[in-house]
């Protein structure tokens, strides 16, 4: 079947006109091929192949293109990329690779297109279109992706012990696949992923992570993270998350399965936020539960401070996965701390005094706490389920009233130390953080409206009974 109508776009037209000239043959192969033929958005970036030289190729390319746009070569790797208007198209020479056991970096030697996508990672991955003149836009599919791609199958070209012990991040981004197409990996294939599952140990975190974070961004992670669980990846990237697979039961007393309510509350986040670290948060909320976990005849299962130690697990996992160490995992760390917050709200009477410590400790990222808070009510009982989200409903609305009434979010005192100081003639020292505090607590428990005035009768009254004179 021919495809020409998909490759009208210019660049393949100079593409192909460049190979002709160098006496090159080319190709476009991987995911444009294969999203083409599942009728999914053109992704903006095109690999090309080239049977010869894929660097002399690029620079060819740019010669021809108006404008001439730079080509970054990478040599050791024998590709490289140029930019025409807005799709980034990577060049590389058809090869054939062989790989040592402690290494994922291959040796590579020129090969063929048939070597080239041999050593794919899938089939569906290893589909081309043609740009020679005779042929041009004819598919090139040796390994039945097509068919694959009909039956929603990934398969790897080759032994798939050979694919994932050569490269194991392929067996990440098998499951990717899985979870971002939906389609079902072919049972040999999964089979392999958990026989070389150690060996995802030589790859780097940050590899590691983009893959995850790419699970976390489909519209069901669930089915990446049971398919990472089931081949035993899981317990080597994220041990934290595998030790909530745990029911335990003491005269008839047990609690829910942590692993799996994790799963549902991530699930339940989705439709409601993009924000990748917002699911990171859904995903490591629980974290804590495992190591805080106890059992007494008075309370039953408990789980006491399950979200403070959670919120310090949350730096260790992100310096191990070489994950970022800024405001994205403080973020995640405060979500994780305050993510039984709101529930316990939703369960009791809402106070304003509670509301206004609610905002005053979340600030701007209340929104993003009562999101989560909502993902994590996954109660089958649809009584109590309507119950906390009409209670929720209640909380949301408080927080708009103490908010317009009070303005605690990113709470700054109506009265500063500097004020304090010069009003009773002292040095910076105890009494003035004491002072401040008194003020903060006396806003946030309601004793007294947010403003400079009630502030201020507030400080002479409680300075003068800690014996402190205002001057005059």
């Amino acid at each position: 079947m021919n495809y020409k109508q998909y490759l009208d776009n210019t660049i393949f037209k100079i593409i192909a006109q460049a190979a002709k000239e160098l006496n090159l043959e080319s190709y476009v192969i991987g995911g444009f091929v294969r999203d083409i033929l599942l009728q999914r958005d053109h992704k903006k970036d095109i690999d090309i192949v080239a049977v010869g030289s894929g660097i002399e190729l690029a620079l060819k390319v740019s010669e021809l293109l108006p404008n001439q746009p730079k080509v970054q070569v990478f040599k050791n790797y024998g590709t490289a990329m140029l930019r025409y208007k807005d799709i980034d198209v990577e060049f590389v020479g058809a090869r054939k690779e062989s790989y040592h056991f402690e290494s994922r970096n291959p040796v590579v030697e020129n090969g063929t297109l048939q070597d080239d996508q041999e050593r794919r990672d899938f089939t569906i991955n290893a589909l081309a279109f043609s740009l020679k003149e005779e042929n041009f836009g004819d598919l090139v599919d040796p390994f039945n992706g097509v068919q694959d791609l009909k039956n929603k199958i990934i398969r790897t070209p080759l032994n798939p012990d050979i694919t994932y012990s050569d490269d194991p991040l392929r067996m990440m981004r098998a499951i990717r696949f899985a979870t971002q197409l939906q389609f079902e990996i072919e049972k040999e294939s999964l089979d392999a992923i958990s026989r070389n599952c150690e060996r995802i140990k030589i790859i780097s975190g940050e590899r590691i992570v983009d893959e995850l974070n790419k699970i976390l961004a489909t519209a069901q992670p669930s089915i990446g993270f049971l398919l990472l669980f089931q081949t035993g990846l899981l317990d080597i990237i994220l041990p934290e998350l595998t030790a909530l697979n745990n029911v335990e039961e003491v005269e008839g007393h047990t609690h829910k399965n942590n692993f799996y309510h994790t799963l549902e509350v991530v699930d339940n986040i989705c439709p409601n936020t993009d924000d990748l670290w917002l699911r990171w948060s859904a995903l490591l909320h629980d974290i804590g539960k495992a190591p805080t976990k106890k059992f007494s005849k008075k309370q039953g299962w408990t789980f006491h401070g399950h979200e403070f130690l959670g919120g310090k697990m949350v730096k260790k996992i992100f310096t191990r996965l070489h994950m970022p160490l800024n405001q994205k995992m403080k973020f995640v760390q405060k979500m994780v701390m305050m993510s039984s917050r709101p529930i316990v709200l939703a369960q009791e009477i809402v106070t304003d005094s509670a509301v206004r410590r609610l905002v005053f400790d979340a600030g701007d990222d209340v929104e993003s706490l009562m999101t989560l808070c909502e993902a994590d009510i996954t109660t089958k009982n649809p009584k109590k389920f309507q119950k906390y989200h009409n209670n929720f409903k209640i909380v949301r609305e408080k927080i708009v009233e103490v908010e317009e009434k009070d303005r605690v979010r990113n709470f700054q005192p109506p009265i500063d130390g500097e004020e304090i100081m010069q009003l009773f003639d002292l040095k910076p020292g105890r009494e003035i953080g004491v002072l401040k505090e008194a003020v903060k607590e006396a806003i946030l428990e309601g004793e007294i409206p947010n403003e400079y005035d009630a502030a201020l009768q507030f400080v002479l009254i409680r300075a003068e009974k800690m014996g402190l004179k205002k001057i005059s």
